[in-house]
């Protein structure tokens, strides 16, 4: 059995109420839990929240919400995995036991059920233990900078400077949108270590969603592809 989890704590201080705040004329925690709906992967979509607001805004939309997350873990240092654990084991304690979670991201407007069916296809058929969204860097990290406290440039790898883009190694980058996990086994890695698989989405179909600049042109992106 399949599980989905999206946290969505009420309390984001960058983009005040950013997980059910408009984005093209639905709250963004919607389009998660249509994509998750969409795939037909899930035995449960869960939303895992302390605010009473996103909690109805989840169940008109489809998904469950059996409890509201407690205080200590809807704060700004609570980390995913917390919030994952504290899901299962609250469904353990009602006696549900799942094989494989997804966790998806609230902020996830982009997200494609096709590619969810791709982690669980290849996840599956593996001996990993994850499977996660990512997408590749749009320019060499072995050729950035930084800026200095007298406001000039310092190369990170002054090495580099000369070398020509094709000649360097392709680096990626999380794409924020989905995790999978097989519960039965356990891993010592990071997500982003050797037991994961990478999920590789095309650039114009991830945007992070941190400030209001990345709200705008994830905005833009969605209308690109859809309106």
């Amino acid at each position: 059995m399949n599980i989905a989890i999206i946290p969505a704590r009420g309390g984001s201080k960058r983009i005040p109420r950013k997980n059910i705040k408009d984005f093209c004329g639905k709250p963004m925690i919607v389009y998660s839990i249509e994509a998750a709906k969409t795939s037909t992967l899930f035995d449960k979509i869960i939303v895992s929240t302390d605010d009473e607001e996103i909690a109805k805004i989840a169940l008109s939309y489809g998904a469950e919400v059996p409890f509201l997350r407690p205080k200590e873990l809807s704060d700004d240092l609570t980390g995913t995995g917390a919030v994952i654990h504290h899901t299962l084991s609250w469904l353990k304690d009602q006696g549900e036991k799942f094989d494989y979670v997804c966790t998806i991201y609230a902020t996830a407007p982009l997200l494609q059920a096709p590619y969810l069916s791709e982690g669980f296809e290849k996840l599956k058929k593996s001996d990993a233990v994850h499977a996660f969204s990512c997408t590749s860097m749009p320019f060499p990290i072995q050729r950035t900078f930084k800026i200095t406290p007298q406001n000039r440039c310092e190369m990170f790898w002054p090495e580099n400077a000369l070398k020509r883009s094709q000649d360097l190694e392709e680096a990626y980058q999380d794409a924020g949108q989905f995790y999978w996990s097989k519960l039965a086994h356990k891993s010592n890695q990071p997500m982003f270590g050797s037991d994961s698989i990478p999920i590789i989405l095309p650039r114009h179909l991830v945007q992070d969603i941190d400030t209001p600049e990345d709200w705008i042109r994830a905005e833009l992106m969605y209308k690109a592809l859809h309106l």
